[in-house]
């Protein structure tokens, strides 16, 4: 999910209120009331919740006294509820830093508990429900967090000063403690529990000034990090309940297709094998362990009815999106007249780009835990979206929703595959026809031949330059498939994507007159797709920084002074791009068959550039060296995070760039495991170098900016090297030969 979804969902009634620099909403309220079991509860209200209480005229006290987010025990300790999932990403230390800054409490001190599936209550502000992803939660979380932090040390120092009966000004918070300066009595926070609970809701609470941070800003050790290295860590394939079976699954190879039938006698008879479960679209064995479960699948004889997608191939695919990509499109950003300004240019250079599908192929296989009985449900399983994963295991299961219990585990890798609920439906299907708990566990070949692919997109570009070689008229048509239209109906408007032209509508960094863009929705034949790791702007960074480089190279400039010259509105994105050229050494020479690119971007409230420094030998294989990337992603809370979240995010996409596509045939994807979908390897990893702009300006996303920026620097090195311009992904490797 790019910023394009973040804004039209800030615009719709429920989140029109005032927000804050980042798309925060300022209205935050606190509630306070007692603990169970003694200990001071806090809790925000989230801004859907506000709104809906409004429209219903129900009291802050029915709907909210559970929507606890702090809780701070007599024994002192402060129980953080996370409304955010951990996927390696850093958010279980980031999010704690903002509490423990404001609170005035050291980061061990805080634990965290897991929150449950809730909407109302544990709503990202940002998206109005519960989820995790477009690189938005210490952006959502960074101002109702530390407020909340800050009301409940507030609070305790009050509580403290009337217990000495002294003015609260004497007094102040430190390491879990209020402290009485004249005197140096000190109360911890444990021991005021009672007398606070007592005070009224303050009516305003100032936030610490950044200048005397002592935790944001600097880089804390993650917090989740020991029990992964040691192994307590809890994956969703971790999950082990008394008296589970295993179950593996082979859904129809072609998407659309149907079982037939299936002679099951062979499975049966291997040892471990207790059931074979049929579905509509797949047939499941059910095992004692997944050995077994296994050899029962591969013994099977299907027959699949494969409906009407038997022959499509991924020819067919480009060929309906080059079609469509002729005609006119839904009108996503328009400013002067393109038409005109087009027909008066000096000159018109035009180009058509092509991005794949890509599969997500995470770390941890796709699996699920469940057991459904008669009364109730539970769900074991890594989710993004923890209330829609219940939502879905109370349809399928035809139970209501509070009978059924889900239980979010740690994500081997989440990228927006974990977004989906595909995989938790087929598992409560399938544990409906077994008497006790099983897991279901897909194998590496069955997640990426039945994943939820990014879109192939399909782009026509088009530019007029004026006498000095500068646009004055740009025009870009993006073909593609809606996963907005599919995953959120309701952002889906007017025949508008708005995740789809994120990165090139609304956040494009350059000043340009005359520009128009426009969607083309073109949905390729049973192929589903999905947020796969920064979506649109992936595509749309890709095209508009090659595109960009292309009218550098038309006019014989100097690719970074090209672009220099067009972010006079973007002085951010300017500061990032020099900076990371001039830290790569932009300018200094290179031996032959070597090049320098460079790309910059704003996405994902967050300003990035990358330069790559590739070698492309003479069979036309391309290695790249070196990647320099800077980053303003606004007010850093742990720099170590953001440097890691750039540095996995630029190998993520340079492996992508180079190697990974999703092909069809007969309406089966080719590609099944690693050996034809290949990652980087170690040794062909390049040297990363991160550098952070400081900034004093609201949090930006770090999740998916390093990935997106990574595409167009590696091409541009490449035609830097070698004169070839490439327009369609993967590289895999240059032609030379026709050069």
């Amino acid at each position: 999910m790019s910023m394009g979804l973040e804004r039209w969902l800030n615009s719709t009634e429920a989140g029109a209120e005032s927000t804050a620099e980042g798309g925060v909403p300022r209205r935050t309220f606190l509630k306070l009331s007692a603990a169970a079991g003694g200990g001071l509860l806090l809790s925000f209200i989230l801004p859907r919740i506000i709104w809906n209480s409004e429209a219903t005229g129900a009291t802050t006290a029915e709907v909210f006294a559970p929507n606890a987010f702090i809780r701070i025990g007599r024994d002192s300790r402060v129980t953080l509820i996370m409304p955010y999932v951990e996927m390696g990403q850093g958010t279980d230390t980031s999010i704690p830093m903002l509490i423990a800054e404001e609170l005035e409490v050291d980061l061990r001190q805080v634990t965290l508990e897991a929150a449950p599936p809730d909407d109302r209550q544990y709503a990202n502000p940002i998206f109005q429900f519960q989820v995790t992803g477009a690189s938005a939660s210490v952006r959502a979380a960074w101002e109702p967090l530390r407020r909340a932090g800050a009301t409940a040390r507030t609070m305790l120092v009050s509580a403290a000063a009337q217990t000495w009966n002294v003015d609260m000004t004497s007094c102040r918070a430190e390491k879990g403690e209020v402290v009485h300066v004249p005197s140096g009595r000190r109360l911890t926070y444990g021991s005021l529990v009672e007398t606070v609970a007592t005070l009224p809701m303050p009516d305003h609470v100032a936030l610490k000034d950044p200048k005397d941070f002592t935790l944001i800003g600097t880089s804390a050790k993650r917090l989740d990090a020991p029990d992964k290295v040691n192994g307590k860590a809890q994956f969703g394939i971790d999950v082990k309940v008394p008296g589970m079976k295993i179950a593996t699954v082979a859904a129809c190879p072609v998407f659309g297709g149907k079982l037939a039938n299936v002679d099951d006698s062979k499975a049966k008879a291997i040892k471990g094998v207790h059931q074979v479960v049929r579905l509509d679209n797949a047939v499941a064995v059910i095992a004692d362990h997944m050995w077994a479960a296994e050899q029962g699948l591969a013994a099977l004889d299907i027959q699949w009815d494969e409906g009407p997608n038997a022959t499509v191939s991924s020819a067919d695919i480009v060929q309906q999106l080059e079609s469509a990509s002729l005609g006119p499109g839904v009108i996503a950003y328009e400013d002067g007249d393109v038409a005109k300004a087009m027909a008066g240019a000096v000159k018109k250079v035009e180009a058509v780009y092509q991005m794949p599908f890509l599969a997500y192929a995470t770390m941890e296989p796709m699996n699920c835990t469940v057991h459904v009985r008669k009364d109730g449900c539970e769900v074991w399983v890594g989710s993004q979206v923890l209330a829609r994963a219940q939502a879905t295991a109370a349809e399928v299961t035809g139970l209501p929703l509070d009978k059924v219990q889900v239980h979010n585990q740690s994500l081997g890798g989440g990228f927006g595959r974990r977004l989906e609920v595909d995989v938790i439906a087929q598992a409560v299907q399938i544990a409906k026809q077994v008497n006790g708990p099983v897991k279901v566990v897909w194998t590496r070949e069955e997640d990426i031949q039945h994943d939820k692919y990014r879109p192939y997109y399909y782009d026509r570009i088009a530019a007029g330059l004026d006498e000095q070689g500068m646009p004055i008229a740009w025009s870009h048509r993006i073909s593609g498939s809606s996963v907005i239209a599919r995953w959120f109906p309701p952002a889906f408007k007017n025949g508008l994507d708005p995740d789809a032209v994120g990165g090139e509508a609304e956040e494009f960094p350059y000043k340009l007159p005359n520009r128009l863009v426009e969607y083309v929705r073109q949905e390729p034949p049973g192929i589903p797709t999905g947020f796969w790791r920064g979506v649109g702007p992936t595509h749309n960074v890709f095209v508009v920084e090659s595109f960009i480089d292309e009218l550098a190279a038309v006019t014989k400039k100097d690719p970074l002074a090209y672009r220099r010259d067009l972010l006079s509105k973007s002085p951010r994105a300017k500061a990032v791009l020099e900076l990371a050229a001039e830290k790569a050494g932009w300018g200094q020479p290179l031996p032959e068959g070597q090049g320098r690119g460079l790309s910059v971007q704003f996405v994902f409230g967050s300003y990035v550039a990358q330069v790559a420094e590739v070698e492309v030998a003479k069979s036309g294989e391309v290695r790249v060296t070196r990647v320099v990337c800077a980053v303003d992603c606004g007010m850093v809370v742990n720099p170590d995070t953001v440097r890691a979240q750039m540095e996995g995010g630029i190998m993520f996409g340079l492996t992508a760039a180079l190697f990974n596509e999703i092909t069809l045939k007969d309406g089966r994807v080719e590609q099944s495991n690693f050996d034809d979908y290949r990652m980087l390897r170690i040794n062909e990893a390049p040297a990363v170098e991160v550098y952070l702009v400081k900034s004093a300006e609201a949090p930006g996303g770090i999740g998916e900016p390093g990935t997106t920026a990574l595409a167009p620097a590696l091409t541009n090195a490449i035609f830097a090297a070698t004169g070839k311009r490439i327009r369609k992904l993967p590289v895999n490797r240059v032609e030379l030969h026709s050069a």
